[in-house]
Parts: structure tokens; C-alpha cells; sequence
């Protein structure tokens, strides 16, 4: 099954890319989301986050509603998983 996760955004940038970025915290967990397909969303906006894109806004009552029934079906472990930074800032060296 694939859920959608409802994250708060504490700040939004652009990468070296020019992609439009942002951190969200989800009930404490903050991860990098990608704001491409909601370009509408400001900081302090929720959510809904899919394998790291956000898709759609949330109200902050649906979010809370949503993250609620997801922890009580347990189906918040994949907020455990390490955020990895997917567009490096740097290239890695070559030896």
C-alpha cells in the first residue's frame, strides 16, 4: 500500500539544480521534500508527502487527523529510515 504522509514545511529553498525544495516535519522527524508539484505551498503549510514529493496542501486538521490514524495503524516506519540528500551539493572525489 502507499501512503501519503502529512508533513508541516519549516523552510523551503531551491537547490543547486534550481529545484524547488523543502524540510518538513513530520511529528518531529524533519525530511527534505521536494515542492515541484505544489508550487502554491509556503512555510508553515501542510502536506501530504509521497516517497518524498509533497503532492498536495493539507488543513492543519487534516493532517493532524491523518498522522493520528496512520500512528495508530502503525504505518509511520518509514519516517525512521535515514533522510538522504539526493541532489549533492559536491561531487564526490575521484581517486
Amino acid at each position: 500500500m502507499c501512503l501519503a504522509i502529512p508533513g508541516k514545511l519549516i523552510e523551503i529553498a531551491h537547490d543547486a539544480n534550481g529545484v524547488r525544495m523543502g524540510k518538513a516535519n513530520f511529528g518531529g522527524i524533519v525530511k527534505q521534500v521536494c515542492l515541484e508539484y505544489t508550487p502554491e505551498v509556503e512555510t508553515g503549510d501542510y502536506v501530504l508527502v509521497h516517497v518524498g514529493f509533497a503532492l498536495s496542501k493539507v488543513n492543519e486538521e487534516e493532517a493532524a487527523r491523518t498522522y493520528q490514524l496512520l500512528d495508530e495503524l502503525k504505518q509511520l516506519g518509514e519516517l525512521d529510515t535515514p533522510d538522504i540528500d539526493p541532489w549533492p551539493t559536491e561531487a564526490p572525489n575521484s581517486a
